[in-house]
C-alpha cells in the first residue's frame, strides 16, 4: 500500500512538474512577443529619424552593415562549419528576412507615415499563413480563407481611406512586399533551420547581405553627410538604435520564439506592433484618423480568423 501511494504521489509531483514547466514555457514566450512588439513597433520612427539625414539606401545599408557588425563576434566560429543543406535557407533568410525588407520599408517611409507602415506590417501572419499553405502544404479551412480575405480588405482600406496622399498610395506596396518577405524567412526557419540556435541564424543570415551593405556604402555620400550635416550624428546613433536593438537583437528573440513555438503564432507579434507605432506616430504628431483604427481592427479580424485554428 505505502509504495503504490509513493508511486501515486510521485506521479502527481511529476504532472506538477510538467504543468509548471508548460506554464513557464508559456510566459516565456508571450514575453518574447511583447518585448518584439515593444521594440519593433518603435523601428519604423527611428527609420523616420533616420531618413531625415540619409535617403533610404543609406538608412538600409547602414542598417544592415552595422546589425552584421554587432553579430559578427557571435557567430564568427561558426562560418565555416556550417551544414550544407542550410546554406540555402539561410541565403533565403537572409534576403527575405532581412535584406530586402530593409530596403523596402526605408523606400516606403521616405513617403509614407510610420503609424501606417506599422499598421500595414500587420499583415505578415495572413502571408506566412498562405507561404505554409502553398509552399508547404499545410491544411487549410475555409474559415481561414475568409481570414485572409477579411485581412486584405483592411489593407485594401488602410491604403485607400487611410490618410495617404493618393499620388503616393503605391508607397504602401513596398511594406506590403517586406510583409512577403518576412512570410518567407518565416516559414523557412521554421521548417528548414530547427536545427541551428537563434543566434546562428540571425548571425550566419546577415554574412549574406551585411558585407554588401558596408562595401556600398563606401560608394555613397553617408561620409559627406556625416561631416557636413549638424543632424547626422544624431541621425546616425537613430539608426544604431535601430540595427542593433531593432534588427540583430530582435531577430535572435524572433527566431528563438519561431522555433519554440510556431511560424504563426511569432508572426502573430504583428498584432501588437500597429499599437506601437501609432503610439509613437500620435507622439511625433502624425495624423491619426477613424479609418486607420477601423482598417487596423478588420486586419486583425482577418488575422485572428487565420489562426482559428493554429497550424504550425
Amino acid at each position: 500500500m505505502s509504495f503504490k501511494l509513493s508511486y501515486k504521489n510521485t506521479n502527481i509531483s511529476l504532472q506538477k512538474i510538467v504543468y509548471v514547466a508548460q506554464n513557464f514555457k508559456n510566459i516565456y514566450s508571450w514575453g518574447l512577443l511583447i518585448t518584439l512588439a515593444i521594440v519593433w513597433g518603435s523601428s519604423f520612427i527611428l527609420m523616420k529619424r533616420g531618413l531625415v539625414v540619409f535617403d533610404h539606401l543609406e538608412l538600409a545599408q547602414l542598417r544592415m552593415a552595422i546589425a552584421w557588425l554587432s553579430l559578427l563576434p557571435f557567430v564568427w566560429r561558426h562560418l565555416f562549419s556550417i551544414d550544407k543543406k542550410h546554406l540555402l535557407p539561410i541565403i533565403i533568410v537572409s534576403l527575405f528576412g532581412n535584406g530586402i525588407p530593409a530596403f523596402l520599408f526605408s523606400k516606403a517611409q521616405t513617403q509614407i507615415d510610420s503609424s501606417f507602415a506599422g499598421i500595414l506590417n500587420a499583415l505578415v501572419p495572413i502571408f506566412t499563413f498562405v507561404i505554409g499553405v502553398l509552399i508547404f502544404k499545410n491544411s487549410v479551412k475555409k474559415i481561414q480563407v475568409f481570414g485572409i480575405i477579411t485581412g486584405l480588405i483592411g489593407a485594401v482600406s488602410l491604403m485607400t481611406y487611410g490618410g495617404l496622399v493618393m499620388q503616393n498610395s503605391h508607397y504602401s506596396w513596398y511594406v506590403i512586399g517586406a510583409t512577403l518577405c518576412y512570410a518567407i524567412s518565416l516559414n523557412t526557419i521554421k521548417y528548414a533551420l530547427q536545427e541551428l540556435s537563434a543566434l546562428k541564424i540571425a548571425g550566419l543570415a546577415f554574412f549574406v547581405v551585411g558585407p554588401l551593405c558596408l562595401g556600398g556604402l563606401a560608394f555613397s555620400d553617408f561620409l559627406e553627410k556625416m561631416q557636413k550635416n549638424d543632424g547626422g550624428p544624431e541621425a546616425l546613433f537613430y539608426i544604431f538604435l535601430l540595427s542593433t536593438i531593432g534588427t540583430s537583437i530582435a531577430l535572435v528573440l524572433f527566431n528563438q520564439l519561431v522555433k519554440q513555438t510556431s511560424a504563426i503564432f511569432a508572426s502573430s507579434v504583428t498584432y501588437l506592433i500597429p499599437v506601437v507605432a501609432i503610439f509613437w506616430g500620435v507622439v511625433d504628431g502624425e495624423p491619426i484618423t477613424f479609418w486607420h483604427f477601423l482598417s487596423m481592427a478588420v486586419i486583425i479580424v482577418g488575422i485572428l480568423l487565420v489562426n482559428k485554428s493554429k497550424i504550425d
